[in-house]
């Protein structure tokens, strides 16, 4: 489906087309993405390559809250000289930028009411200022929180008492949704942008996007990105089910670009993520770049990277505002990332691709009820930043053992083509697997080099798909619509990740299983929204008592939109020692050359210590948490499961420095200079399958 244009992207390209871009200012680092173009480019040259490896720990701020299966993805911000940031419970705090002492911290549990209950993950805040009015906006779980960026106080003043529920204004009649506003808003004048993260089923909230009044809290619009009946986009869903279904959702983050009055802003996938029988159609506005007027949330046009997407192939970052030399003629473009391997470049003002965008034939679904889109899109440029396909060649064989556990998994599977849709009969291994490719840590850009950076996984996963044929037992079909997804149907979890949920009676009485569904743990989210019923019946599957007298009324709800098939539960393809199914590198970093949309080179990110101590090269690991590029020559990176950073020479790949974290940095680095001293700071908050940490630790050179 090619880019759609109004007639006010007409109007705005022949006003702006010809003028002169903004200057910006690569020192400042006071937005997500550093400074407001979301580059991830600092101007800052005290640290150079040949320097980098004098780099040694000038702080660390301990949190002291982090518990079993937390994690820290935040990227902090710095402006007037404070750090803002957040802990794995979710406290906001502001440090001194030079000296990581704190300054105040602001539990947002005081003014929500009881204990610490799971809120989800947070990726960063906004900063706002109006005259001597300072704010830091940021999400906790479903609610939206403004407090004093100086002193930490809430502001009475917004919303209710300093908070906006989330759950509310979606222009549905439900209000009991699970929401959790991960990413950051976008601030444009007086005005917070925001979208949020979903439930996976088909019990999600429509993914709309919201403004809201930083002085009130009011919201002042609203873009359905599942559109109402005669709305734009609307002919793209099926009619019967279009108001039921949810997803469609920003929960990467997005950027404005100010010079323009725009926010561009990445959608995910409609729900069920695996089965759109109830979805049938390309739907709009999931799995879409949306170019925006920020002040009124008119789409000016957009781009579908997935058309009925049933493989979860959200769009997983947020967008890059570069200026590239393309063609002998100067563009101000935006760039998306993709989970599939894909970088989309548009002409920022009319939606345009740089390089042709090109609808190839893919294979069609068999599965009963499902009709999928005969084509996807290719971009014939720039150069995918990894591989697309898991062939035969590419099976794990550093050792025949290896190869002969991973082949045994895969009898009977399919492998071979990155569209091959879910199948009744056979598993499919999806690959790139479901966090990429790209995921939330964002691209870099250097405007001086026009070179685009990005980091991905090459990692396969299996999806097997389901039956739906168990109403009889309402506590498993239960457990099947809010548990399956990540625990598997036969609840054996996907560890170290996701815990198995047998022989539970062991461990939880019904009061204290109850007690932990309401309020989550870890990674788990709160099911809070779920009826009484819903849950009492929940919990006596999972502790294993008779399901007799199951209500009616329940199974007749619980029945009334449900998939056909179900996903059988996150699994990634492994060897019984756990090593990825696929040959490495597992986890690489790719500099792009946006100029002519070749690949200037690739190296593997991450090592295996038992792999290199068997004699292995280095393998690349899972990765989680963006780059960040210098003009001192340097690119620096955390995000792998090794628990390290790095700095490698940005022009050629090599390696120059890298050091210990005593968590692993699944964030993206800031960069900042405080009293002209420079400073790299990343957050250590582990998770994902390795340890759990509590810090921020802060690089810079001998004072």
């Amino acid at each position: 489906m090619k880019s759609r244009i109004t007639l006010w992207a007409a109007i705005i390209l022949i006003s702006a087309c010809k003028s002169e871009p903004k200057e910006i200012d690569y020192t400042d680092w006071s937005y997500y993405g550093g400074p407001e173009d979301g580059s991830r480019y600092s101007a800052l040259t005290q640290i150079t390559r040949e320097n980098v490896e004098q780099l040694s720990v000038a702080w660390t701020y301990q949190t002291g809250d982090a518990t079993e299966r937390s994690q820290i993805q935040c990227q902090p911000i710095v402006k007037n000289g404070f750090l803002y940031a957040t802990t794995p419970g979710l406290d906001v705090f502001a440090l001194d930028a030079a000296s990581g002492e704190e300054i105040w911290r602001f539990d947002p549990f005081e003014i929500l009411g009881g204990e610490n209950s799971w809120a989800g993950t947070n990726r960063g805040v906004s900063y706002w200022e109006k005259g001597e009015d300072k704010r830091i906006l940021f999400g906790a779980g479903n609610w939206l929180m403004a407090v004093d960026a100086l002193t930490g106080a809430p502001i009475p003043s917004f919303g209710d008492g300093g908070k906006i529920d989330l759950r509310k204004g979606l222009d549905d009649k439900r209000e009991d949704f699970l929401i959790v506003a991960n990413a950051p808003g976008v601030v444009f004048e007086d005005l917070l942008i925001i979208g949020m993260r979903l439930s996976e089923g088909l019990d999600a909230a429509p993914g709309h996007i919201r403004a809201y009044h930083i002085p009130s809290g009011k919201m002042e619009w609203i873009f359905h990105t599942i559109p109402k009946e005669n709305e734009f986009g609307f002919d793209t869903w099926d009619p019967s089910y279009v108001s039921q279904i949810g997803g469609a959702n920003n929960w990467a983050g997005m950027v404005v670009d100010y010079q323009r009055g725009m926010v561009f802003i990445p959608t995910g996938s409609a729900t069920y993520d695996f089965w759109g029988g109830y979805r049938h159609g390309d739907n709009l506005f999931a799995n879409s770049l949306l170019a925006m007027d920020a002040k009124t949330g008119e789409r000016i046009w957009h781009f579908q990277g997935v058309h009925h997407d049933v493989w979860d192939r959200d769009f997983p970052s947020p967008p890059t505002l570069i200026r590239v030399n393309h063609d002998g003629k100067w563009i101000d473009a935006v760039a998306q990332t993709s989970k599939q391997g894909f970088t989309f470049v548009f002409d920022r003002e009319s939606g345009e691709p740089l390089w042709p965008i090109e609808e190839r034939a893919v294979p069609q679904s068999s599965l009963p009820g499902e009709k999928s889109s005969s084509t996807q899109p290719f971009p014939t440029l720039p150069e995918p930043f990894m591989n697309l396909v898991f062939e035969e060649k590419d099976i794990l064989n550093l050792k025949p053992e290896w190869e002969a556990d991973i082949r045994d998994q895969l009898q009977n599977s399919l492998y071979g083509d990155m569209w091959y849709p879910p199948n009744a009969e056979k598993p499919l291994v999806l690959f790139p697997g479901m966090d990429g490719g790209a995921e939330w840590g964002g691209a870099a850009f250097d405007p001086e080099t026009q070179t685009f950076y990005v980091n991905a996984n090459q990692i396969p996963w299996m999806i097997e798909m389901t039956p739906n044929s168990d109403f009889e037992n309402v506590g498993k079909s239960v457990y099947t619509n809010y548990c399956g997804n990540c625990h598997g149907l036969e609840r054996k979890g996907n560890l170290p990740a996701i815990p198995a949920l047998l022989n539970l009676d062991a461990k939880y009485s019904p009061d204290s299983l109850t007690a932990l569904l309401k309020k989550g743990r870890g990674a788990m989210p709160a099911f809070d929204y779920l009826s009484e019923e819903q849950r009492d019946v929940l919990v006596d599957y999972l502790l294993g008592k008779s399901q007799e007298g199951d209500k009616k009324e329940l199974e007749a709800e619980n029945a009334a939109l449900n998939p056909r098939y179900y996903m059988n539960g996150y699994k990634k393809l492994v060897t019984k020692d756990g090593l990825y199914g696929s040959n490495p590198p597992w986890g690489v970093l790719t500099a792009i050359d946006m100029q002519s949309g070749l690949r200037k080179w690739q190296v593997p990110l991450g090592e295996i210590d038992s792999l290199s101590q068997q004699g292995f090269a280095p393998t690349g690991t899972e990765n989680y948490g963006g780059p960040v590029v210098t003009a001192g020559g340097l690119l620096f990176i955390a995000a792998t499961k090794d628990e390290k950073i790095r700095a490698f020479d940005k022009e050629t790949g090599e390696l120059l420095w890298q050091a210990e974290l005593p968590a692993s940095g699944h964030a993206t680095p800031a960069m900042y200079e405080q009293n002209g001293r420079q400073f790299l700071v990343i957050a250590c908050g582990g998770g994902k399958g390795t340890k759990s940490g509590d810090s921020y630790v802060a690089f810079a050179l001998p004072d």
